[in-house]
């Protein structure tokens, strides 16, 4: 099966997980535990129902939203993924590119495989950023320093993150960095011809961002992962969130979100907007489902700032269904890296341009000529 017979997201995460080792498709794919976590991530769109509307004039759509400060093609941009060049070599510049190139946002994350420089280079106007806040205080300042010089307007920190989640599929792989030779991942490796030989001309996946923090004797990619590891601050706390708001000049979005009173803390450092997410489901496995704790934070928030909504969004009408519950904005992160996954460039632009069909078809289907007629609850309502 090619890209062209690949209809949904689900076609395309069938794909790449032939196309890609064991491992690496695990790693993208997996999540903490049990999964219980992703599991009803997934799921919880599934209860949202949509009442179509009848006798309107759908003939021109416009699904068009305008979200700190600069109107975007459509209501959804790219969440950040870590180590993305797993999906397939260069896929952090391919999703960058595939998104730009239809309007939409896409945020690079701290431990991307491409730098927040390249990435700018390539689409800054499209480009938002992800802060993991280091242990060291100042390499987060200085990963601003250069987000801010590679004209970055969004901000998204991540508080989620105090340990990493325990993500079994990975223990069980035996998967790190640098690669360990096994018998078992040289027959994955042996097997997935076409990754393995495009990963050795470009280069195993790094944390290339950190590069310049890590000590002379942590460049090789063991130590930066160790270094990387031993990056994750457990003491993020609000007090440290203020002076990092207080330092970025742009638009400051806390990611992370699922309690309101945590929502109103986001309101009191003076955040522009919030991020209700759950790291796909790869952090706490007990956790609800981002758009059942949604309404909650939207009360706590009271209008006041956007609030965004990332986590087990494949299909375009799920950005509709969130739309439909108050969410300003929807994200998602593994369509495009299934998408880069099964084809490269191309394949994260068929994942983008699979979502962006079926939203456009729910709003003809719903009776919506405009996003802002999503907003109105469940049942849409004609202009």
């Amino acid at each position: 099966m090619g890209l062209e017979h690949c209809h949904s997201i689900a076609d395309l995460r069938a794909l790449a997980r032939r196309r890609l080792p064991r491992f690496a498709f695990e790693y993208l794919d997996g999540g903490a535990e049990d999964e219980v976590a992703l599991r009803r991530a997934c799921r919880s769109w599934e209860e949202v129902t949509l009442t179509p509307r009848t006798g309107v004039d759908v003939a021109r759509r416009d699904p068009g939203v305008t979200l700190f400060g600069r109107r975007w093609a459509a209501p959804f941009g790219i969440s950040p993924t870590g180590l993305t060049g797993l999906a397939w070599p260069g896929a952090d510049l391919m999703i960058v590119r595939a998104a730009a190139a239809r309007g939409l946002p896409v945020t690079l994350s701290t431990p991307a495989t491409a730098t927040i420089e390249s990435a700018a280079a390539e689409a800054a106007s499209h480009l938002w950023y992800q802060l993991y806040v280091p242990a060291r205080l100042e390499i987060a300042f200085d990963l601003m320093r250069r987000a801010r010089e590679a004209d970055v307007d969004v901000l998204l920190v991540t508080m989620d993150v105090p340990v990493p989640g325990k993500r079994e599929r990975d223990l069980r792989n035996g998967f790190s960095l640098p690669f360990r030779m096994t018998p078992r991942l040289m027959w994955d490796l042996v097997t997935h011809p076409a990754w393995s030989f495009a990963t050795r001309r470009y280069g195993e996946p790094r944390f290339v961002n950190l590069l310049p923090y890590a000590p002379p004797d942590a460049q090789g990619a063991r130590s930066l992962a160790s270094f990387m590891a031993g990056q994750i601050m457990p003491s993020l706390t609000w007090d440290v969130m203020r002076q990092l708001r207080d330092a970025w000049p742009g638009h400051f979005v806390v990611k992370g979100v699922m309690h309101p009173d945590d929502a109103a803390q986001c309101l009191a450092i003076g955040a522009d907007g919030i991020l209700v997410s759950t790291h796909g489901g790869r952090q706490l496995d007990a956790a609800p489902a981002p758009l059942d704790a949604l309404p909650a934070i939207l009360r706590a928030v009271g209008g006041r700032v956007p609030v965004l909504i990332d986590g087990g969004v494949r299909r375009g009408l799920d950005i509709a269904r969130a739309l439909s519950l108050g969410a300003a904005f929807v994200m998602a992160g593994r369509p495009t890296l299934y998408g880069a996954g099964a084809g490269g460039e191309a394949g994260a632009g068929r994942a983008l341009s699979i979502l962006l069909d079926e939203l456009d078809r729910a709003m003809a289907l719903l009776g919506c000529q405009e996003i802002a007629r999503l907003r109105v609850g469940r049942n849409p309502l004609p202009g």
